[in-house]
């Protein structure tokens, strides 16, 4: 009889819900008249059901409990009842006309319309008590470590120290024969090492914006003084990267097309994996062993600004405790070179590569391509503390806006760059009168530079010692690595209170005002910082940094340094503000 009760308990519950349900429903003023007379056979029926399990339960209330529990475990009926109360007995288990088939029961008692039924065979749910967030003071970030890898040089010093001088590094294109193209110029990296960071076996086998992204990651974490002993002590949960690329693997994916032409058996097996922009994040991360945040983004120019901005706000919000960040680029490659040739973007100054990339010059003809990558190690303030690291810079804020306008052209009235720097400024809590230094965009192009110039002037024209200057003019444009170069510069700007010239400028773009024409000479000038960096691409992103304080745009950031000074930079040119 155990048995069969284990089986027929669900069956009684049932059976008692639906006749509790229609003992209510006679009870209530509207409850519904039977339709006809087979629904009241029905509802005797139930009725009697219930009679006979209310009388085994005045008999029998909890003795088959017990037993529906013994021997292997808890049964149907045992769980049933628990919630109930109360077991149904001899005279349910003896009744043929209750133990019929699913069918005809569902047939004979179909579910109560009024709901009430289930408030007897379920429990009633808890209450859920929403409890608002305990007040909590925003984490802050500052920028640890800094890493580089460009045509001026491997360290963050000696790149710092040849922008100071004003040396160019854009020269003739060494890396393949490029003599039928009208360009044959790049900001092209000659050499590098990657003796003690990356092994030879995947130095060969990976793309150059692979190579340069691990390179100077990994160089950012040594200048900011993460140690193999210091990486043991990390949380390496909250340790993510996020470095970007605008154009990923391009090389090897072109080589794989080429390898496709003679047999598929000639690909690469890595072609695919190592041509996706996300994967040198990746790599870097497997090397590292770090578990947090990671993944990359790609939007053109301002790769590098999002990346930054991003990773920040994975630390604000708690996810992380400390981030690789930036971006890296290298399509100086006959398919890469050729499509901004068909785009007629580029600068054709073949004869003298030096002077070829002129931001702001009457006499500018396009951009001049180049590489490299940037990695900053950002950092939650007190984490940074607890380890003793030297803070270069602090995060203040940032934003993003997209121009809505065209592929390639910026908006005419420069609606897009104005919003996104007002919305950086807000978030970074930094006034535009406090802005002096700005490391602009002004990629050299004759559309883009004055539209740059014309928004930058609308938000800070009326400061007074404003200055401006390209980091562009000596390395040319870094694509998806740039923002994150020019950030470097930046910081570094901060770090030294020296801030780089703007090379080439000799005949300035009608319109442009002397407090512009007088930062961008060939000398560097020393100045107290209060700098925005900007990029006036199709996304802008603005970004602040305090210790000093930095913002700059295309990707808007913002910085501030230890000298109670600020500063704001846009993806590649300085304003100063006193």
């Amino acid at each position: 009889m155990t048995g069969s009760g284990s089986l027929s308990s669900p069956l009684c519950t049932w059976i008692v819900a639906a006749c509790m349900s229609v003992t209510c429903a006679k009870e209530s003023k509207y409850a519904l008249s039977p339709p006809s007379s087979t629904t009241g056979n029905r509802s005797r029926r139930r009725k009697a059901a219930a009679a006979a399990a209310l009388k085994c339960n005045s008999n029998n209330k909890y003795n088959n409990y017990s037993s529906g529990m013994g021997g292997g475990g808890p049964s149907l009926q045992g769980l049933v009842s628990s919630c109930l109360a109360f077991e149904p007995c001899s005279h349910y288990y003896a009744s043929n006309g209750l133990l019929r088939s699913n069918r005809k029961l569902r047939r004979l008692h179909p579910p109560a319309l009024s709901g009430q039924a289930m408030a007897v065979a379920v429990q009633p749910t808890k209450e859920v008590e929403t409890k608002k967030k305990p007040h909590t003071k925003q984490k802050r970030v500052v920028v640890t470590g800094l890493g580089v890898v460009s045509p001026l040089g491997h360290e963050p010093d000696v790149f710092y120290n040849n922008l100071l001088e004003g040396v160019s590094g854009v020269s003739q294109i060494e890396a393949f024969d490029c003599a039928q193209f009208s360009t044959r110029i790049a900001g092209e990296i000659k050499s590098i090492s990657t003796d003690g960071w990356v092994s030879p076996k995947l130095a060969k086998r990976m793309d150059k914006f692979m190579l340069y992204m691990l390179i100077a990651g990994k160089k950012a974490l040594a200048d900011g003084g993460i140690t193999e002993d210091m990486m043991d002590e990390l949380n390496k949960a909250k340790c993510g990267v996020l470095i970007g690329s605008a154009m990923g693997g391009m090389k090897v994916f072109n080589d794989a097309i080429e390898a496709l032409r003679i047999s598929y058996k000639k690909v690469n097996p890595f072609c695919v994996p190592f041509a996706t922009t996300n994967m040198g994040s990746a790599m870097l991360a497997m090397d590292l062993g770090w578990m947090g945040p990671n993944y990359s983004i790609s939007t053109a120019c301002a790769t590098g600004n999002f990346c930054i901005l991003n990773a920040a706000n994975h630390i604000i919000r708690g996810e992380a405790d400390v981030m690789l960040c930036g971006g890296s680029d290298s399509a100086i490659i006959p398919i890469g070179l050729g499509g901004f040739v068909a785009c007629r973007a580029l600068s054709q100054r073949n004869d003298d590569p030096t002077r070829a990339s002129r931001p702001w010059d009457m006499n500018r003809d396009g951009f001049v391509m180049g590489e490299g990558a940037g990695v900053l190690l950002l950092e939650e303030l007190e984490h940074a503390k607890k380890r003793g690291a030297n803070i270069y810079a602090e995060f203040l804020g940032g934003s993003f806006t997209c121009d809505a306008y065209h592929m390639t052209e910026p908006r005419p009235d420069g609606a897009g760059i104005i919003l996104c720097i007002e919305k950086a400024l807000a978030q970074s809590g930094v006034s535009k009168e406090d802005v002096n230094y700005i490391n602009a965009h002004a990629t050299s192009t004759p559309a883009g530079d004055l539209k740059e110039y014309n928004a930058l002037m609308h938000c800070f024209g009326r400061n007074s010692g404003l200055r401006v200057n390209s980091t562009k003019s000596m390395i040319g444009h870094l694509l998806g690595a740039s923002g994150a170069v020019e950030a470097i510069a930046a910081v570094q700007a901060i770090r030294t209170g020296w801030v780089h010239p703007n090379i080439n400028l000799e005949n300035p773009e009608q319109g442009m005002e002397v407090t512009i024409n007088d930062m961008a000479t060939s000398c560097r000038v020393y100045w107290n910082p209060h700098c925005i960096l900007f990029s006036a691409e199709l996304a802008e992103a603005q970004l602040t940094f305090e210790i000093i304080a930095v913002v700059y745009v295309h990707a808007s950031v913002l910085f501030l340094s230890v000298e109670l000074v600020r500063m704001m930079f846009c993806h590649g040119s300085l304003l100063d503000i006193r």
